[in-house]
């Protein structure tokens, strides 16, 4: 059959092309002077439109019914290529071109007023662009909605979670609200009960941290022949498994930030490493949803690296490169910390008890803006009574609030639930592989 060959030459074209928007996305958060905002807004939505031209084109609806009437000379790779192909065409079919590029456009503008307004704590700057990615997003939910047959939100996060939706999302994140209040007083009374572990005293240099992470990367498989290591506002890896970016950000009085930073993302930078060779530039080789992607990066970071074999093998090294000794060094102390539980404002220094109150927060916020049932002017009172209710503390203001994540000021929207299901996938898998050991 000549179609399948066809779409298989086609969706790798893409794909490359989709890896250099990838890199250019990179850059934009990482190492482009800010002049060059406008210029580079433009790039992306030239190849957001060019991509989504090439996926829509009529000839590749063409090759997919012929493929797919065919499909009984396929293997299984390539059945389920061939789904993913259809998957593909499916999402951006339902959306048209300038709506594509109109987005992309306001998610590059909206990102970089982020970046300033975070740090100044400007929410008032920052609303005109929410209000305008918002009404956006909303277009292009319903139009998906409309193709897959689901609301807008499910639409939207369709994107990151294949057939995830809120009536799977609710009952868990339900259940989790109502469960956690009691059992995070219980674990906060037996805690209190210990002995406090002792906090390592800093300053710790920002450039021995940054030799510290290298280090810890490397041990958890990153090979930096092939990777960099790079500081950004909101830690992320981005890249391609033949030149991964991964980034983080440092604190020259916690040291840990940085460095569970750092494994978070080699966790995803591995997993990204270890797509199938021979399935690189197609669909069916590439992270099928984002629920997996999460509990890759939350076992290494989790789970391996806060166990005490990982911290035994890591105290000295911590210990050496910052030239310090004592009992806040040693293994025991840095595990007792890593695995602390405390009621706090940042969801990606969260620990494991109350990371998923975070994660829920901004779920049921997303879903009530996408629903056009909050207002985003209305999103930082919202915000600290929502964190107040699951947690029992409030943001002083809104750079440890509404404005910590960039994920709404970029476009991100539908993203945060595979967090928190990305992480009981992780506990369930990291639980099965020791039985197994």
């Amino acid at each position: 059959m000549s179609a399948y060959p066809e779409l298989e030459a086609r969706f790798r074209r893409i794909s490359v092309l989709r890896d250099g928007a990838r890199v250019l996305n990179w850059d934009q958060s990482v190492m482009m002077p800010p002049g060059g905002a406008a210029a580079r807004a433009e790039q992306i939505a030239a190849l957001e439109v060019l991509l989504h031209e090439l996926t829509t084109n009529p000839r590749m609806e063409e090759l997919l019914d012929e493929a797919e009437a065919g499909r009984g000379g396929l293997d299984g790779w390539q059945d389920a290529n061939l789904a993913e192909m259809r998957r593909r065409w499916r999402h951006a079919n339902a959306v048209p071109a300038d709506l594509v590029e109109a987005y992309s456009k306001a998610c590059s503008a909206s990102e970089k007023v982020w970046r300033k307004a975070r740090p100044e704590n400007d929410f008032a700057g920052m609303l005109p662009h929410l209000r305008e990615v918002l009404r956006l997003t909303r277009e292009v939910g319903a139009a998906k909605g409309a193709a897959f047959d689901c609301s807008a939100y499910e639409g939207l996060a369709d994107l990151y979670e294949p057939d995830l939706r809120v009536a799977e999302i609710d009952p868990v994140f339900d259940d989790y609200a109502a469960f956690l209040p009691d059992f995070l007083d219980d674990v906060l009374a037996r805690q209190a009960m210990a002995t406090a572990p002792h906090p390592p005293e800093g300053p710790f240099p920002i450039a021995i941290q940054r030799e510290l992470c290298r280090r810890m990367a490397e041990a958890v498989g990153i090979d930096f022949e092939a990777a960099r290591l790079d500081e950004t506002l909101h830690p992320f890896s981005g890249g391609v498994p033949e030149d991964s970016r991964i980034t983080t950000r440092y604190e020259e009085d916690d040291f840990a930030q940085g460095m569970m930073g750092v494994l978070h993302e080699s966790g995803h930078a591995m997993y990204e490493i270890g797509r199938p060779a021979d399935w690189r530039y197609q669909p069916v080789g590439r992270a099928r949803g984002m629920i997996l992607h999460e509990s890759q990066s939350l076992i290494v970071e989790m789970q391996v690296c806060r166990s005490p074999e990982f911290l035994g093998w890591a105290a000295p090294v911590i210990a050496e490169a910052f030239a310090k000794e004592g009992p806040a060094f040693e293994a025991e102390n840095l595990y007792r910390l890593a695995t602390r539980v405390e009621r706090s404002l940042i969801r990606v220094d969260a620990d494991e008890v109350t990371y998923p109150a975070h994660v829920i927060l901004r779920y049921r916020l997303e879903l009530a803006m996408i629903g056009d049932e909050l207002d985003p002017a209305e999103l930082p009172a919202a915000w600290n009574d929502g964190l107040e209710a699951l947690l029992g503390i409030r943001p002083p203001d809104d750079r440890l609030g509404c404005l910590q994540d960039i994920h709404w000021y970029s476009g991100a929207w539908g993203y945060f639930p595979t967090y928190t299901l990305g992480a009981m996938t992780a506990a369930q898998l990291f639980d099965a592989a020791k039985r197994d050991d």
